[in-house]
Order: C-alpha cells, then sequence, then structure tokens
C-alpha cells in the first residue's frame, strides 16, 4: 500500500547546511516545497557561503532559519532544537501542523592523521582526535536524534539520512578516524532504524561517491583520491553535490516508508568498479 502526502507542513533539519553535500541537499529539499532549518559551523571567512545558501533557499518561496553553531555542542544543540519547538508553536498558533519529515546529518569535521608514523617530525593520530572525530561524524546522530525525538519534532513519515562513505569499509591512509567514525555511523544508523520504525519514522545512510567537497579538500593527497575516482567510475566523471541532492528529494517521499537501515549508494557505479590496471 503506498502512502499518499498529507496536509502537514513539511520542514526539513540540515546539519551541515553551509556547502557541499549539505548546502546541495538544503536547495534541493527546498526545491521540493521544504522549508528548512540548517546548522552550519562558519567563521568570518566562510559565512559567505552558508548567506549564498540561505538567500537561494529564500528565493525559492519557503521558510528558511539558518543557525552558525557547532552541532556537536550539547548546549548548542539543545539551544537549536529548543528555537525549532518555539518555531513550531508559532506555526501551529498560526494554524499549520509541522513536523520534521527529513533530517540529514552531514558533518564532516575530523582528523586525517595516520595511526603510526616514523617520518621525521611526522604526527600521528591522538586519543583526543579520535574521540572527537568519533563524537562529530558519528555519535552526535544518535543525540541530535534522540532529542528531536523526545521534543516532538518527527512524525510518522519523517525521512532520517547520514551521510556515510566508502571509507567505512576499505583503509585509505590517513583516513583512519574518520573510516573508524563512519562505520560507527551505519552501526548507528541500523539501531536507529530498529528502534524508530514502530513509529513510522525511517533512518538511512547515504554513501556517496568521491565528491570535490571542502571536506575532501582537507584529507592528504585529495587530487589523488578525486582522480582514481573519476578514472574508476563508470560516468567518467565524479559524483557532485547535487546527485546526492536528487536522490535525498526522490527518497523523501512518502512511498520509501519501507526502506530503512540500509546504506544506499549514490555514485553512479563507482563503488561496484575496479580501477583499469592499464588506464
Amino acid at each position: 500500500m503506498t502512502q499518499q502526502q498529507d496536509g502537514r507542513e513539511r520542514w526539513a533539519l540540515v546539519l551541515g547546511a553551509s556547502s557541499g553535500f549539505g548546502g546541495a541537499v538544503s536547495k534541493g529539499w527546498a526545491g521540493a516545497g521544504f522549508n528548512i532549518v540548517g546548522v552550519h559551523l562558519d567563521a568570518r571567512g566562510t559565512v559567505a557561503s552558508a548567506h549564498a545558501v540561505r538567500d537561494a533557499i529564500e528565493a525559492m518561496g519557503v521558510q528558511v532559519a539558518f543557525h552558525n553553531a557547532n552541532a556537536a555542542d550539547d548546549d548548542k544543540r539543545a539551544a537549536v532544537v529548543g528555537s525549532i519547538v518555539s518555531l513550531f508553536e508559532e506555526r501551529r498558533a498560526a494554524g499549520a501542523e509541522p513536523y520534521l519529515a527529513a533530517f540529514l546529518h552531514s558533518l564532516a569535521f575530523g582528523a586525517t592523521l595516520p595511526y603510526i608514523t616514523e617520518a621525521e617530525g611526522g604526527r600521528e593520530l591522538t586519543r583526543k582526535q579520535m574521540e572527537m572525530t568519533a563524537d562529530v561524524m558519528a555519535h552526535s546522530l544518535l543525540y541530535w536524534v534522540r532529542d528531536l525525538f523526545h521534543a516532538g519534532l518527527f512524525g510518522r513519515g519523517s525521512r532520517l539520512y547520514a551521510m556515510t562513505s566508502e571509507g567505512a569499509s576499505l583503509a585509505v591512509p590517513t583516513y583512519g578516524a574518520v573510516s573508524a567514525a563512519k562505520a560507527a555511523l551505519e552501526a548507528h544508523v541500523r539501531q536507529l532504524a530498529l528502534e524508530l520504525m514502530q513509529y513510522g519514522i525511517t533512518v538511512n545512510a547515504i554513501r556517496a561517491g568521491v565528491t570535490d567537497t571542502p571536506a575532501l579538500h582537507r584529507i592528504p593527497n585529495w587530487e589523488h583520491l578525486l582522480n582514481e575516482a573519476q578514472h574508476r567510475n563508470p560516468s567518467g566523471r565524479v559524483t557532485r553535490p547535487e546527485d546526492v541532492a536528487d536522490a535525498l528529494v526522490a527518497l523523501a517521499s512518502p512511498l520509501t516508508h519501507w526502506m530503512t537501515g540500509n546504506v544506499l549508494g549514490v555514485d553512479g557505479g563507482e563503488v561496484m568498479a575496479q580501477r583499469d590496471p592499464n588506464g
């Protein structure tokens, strides 16, 4: 049995909304009629990107509220959740029935250092860096989802997504902490999917191909990763943030109510293709 769109007012919350996947998905969901709440962390030098995304969303005629805050900080998370509660109370007073119909966790902030090195002056990953990477890129998903659920902001039909990567199952130089975090993130997705399905809420991970985003540029030798992905991808190009946005617009449909606990590839077939040794 299919589910038809109801009369509730659809909102989407995007963590990491100012650029890359988060920025593209924010604009994609806005174009599909979702009102957008975005959370991003930008200093003076990079906040222009967040403003550009927000302005583009406003031009689409939907409501938008952006918060420049550290999404991995407990107090900042509580403040944003509280602001959404207040916003929804205002919307209900105006006769609407708002809920978070879609949610995206796209936080890409972690340490990219080797576990072990003998290079002169080389730096190794510290305990603090490992724990920070896991907390931001994996465990924060649980804390956000739990707080939003208990605040009554989700509803039957809410679609929750988290950005993972091929690194969750591969070993990549200097990527160990992020690989571990992505593997943990996928485990959190499965557990949340198990516990939330009874409420009609689905949770899935999105595994994008290698994409030219600001987060990629923080990985040593990122140019090599991008070049390898382009050669390996059957399409002859790398994944773009807009490819992921298109997929999430489609996946946010009520018709995906029986899809949960998955790692969904959005990579043009990159993960299945082997590098041509003669290429």
